[in-house]
């Protein structure tokens, strides 16, 4: 990436809907090369745009309770395996939506693991889940002894996602503050 693919990328952060004609404004980059660069980063899947809806108790109040789950599986499950299964399961697109906020393939001491971030009513709610849902999906693919460990922590409220959002601090209206300096974005 070169000097104005930053510039570029740096207002993107501060605002993913952003035109390319304001692009050009701010960076002095001329709007033909701010489309021809943003285009070529979509196509490489260097950036990408995300709409989060704040569930929380500070948002829609929906998901108050959110709760962080390390689930090691045996040895000899691999994350090509995860992946795969990820690929083929009805529930990734239904009930895992429903249940799960993020997740991530891990490795645990050797072991794949996968980390979930789980969002519900109450604790219960996502501890009901979690055993309910998940884990009998998970024992179906991969075996009813294929869970070694679930390790689960509360989680209180997000303070920094992506890098540069920082929810609390420079966030107004679901964008970046106008008064946010660049230079205090990250974006190489």
């Amino acid at each position: 990436m070169d000097i104005n693919d930053l510039l570029i990328v740096r207002e993107l952060i501060r605002n993913p809907r952003v035109s390319d004609n304001r692009i050009s404004r701010r960076t002095g980059i001329p709007v033909r090369t701010v489309n021809r660069k943003r285009k070529r980063m979509e196509e490489l899947e260097l950036i990408s745009y995300y709409t989060q809806l704040d569930m929380g108790a500070n948002g829609t109040g929906r998901f108050p309770s959110r709760h962080l789950y390390l689930i090691t599986f045996k040895l000899g499950i691999t994350q090509e395996t995860l992946i795969r299964e990820i690929h083929e399961e009805r529930n990734v697109r239904t009930v895992f939506t429903e249940l799960i906020y993020e997740s991530h393939i891990a490795e645990i001491d050797g072991h794949t693991a996968l980390v979930m971030i789980i969002e519900g009513r109450t604790d219960d709610e996502i501890n009901a889940g979690f055993n309910s849902r998940i884990v009998p999906s998970l024992q179906k693919n991969h075996g009813r002894d294929s869970i070694v460990n679930v390790s689960t922590i509360r989680l209180g409220p997000s303070i920094r996602l992506f890098h540069n959002y920082i929810p609390m601090v420079n966030m107004k209206k679901g964008f970046l503050k106008d008064s946010w300096r660049n230079d205090a974005i990250f974006s190489q």
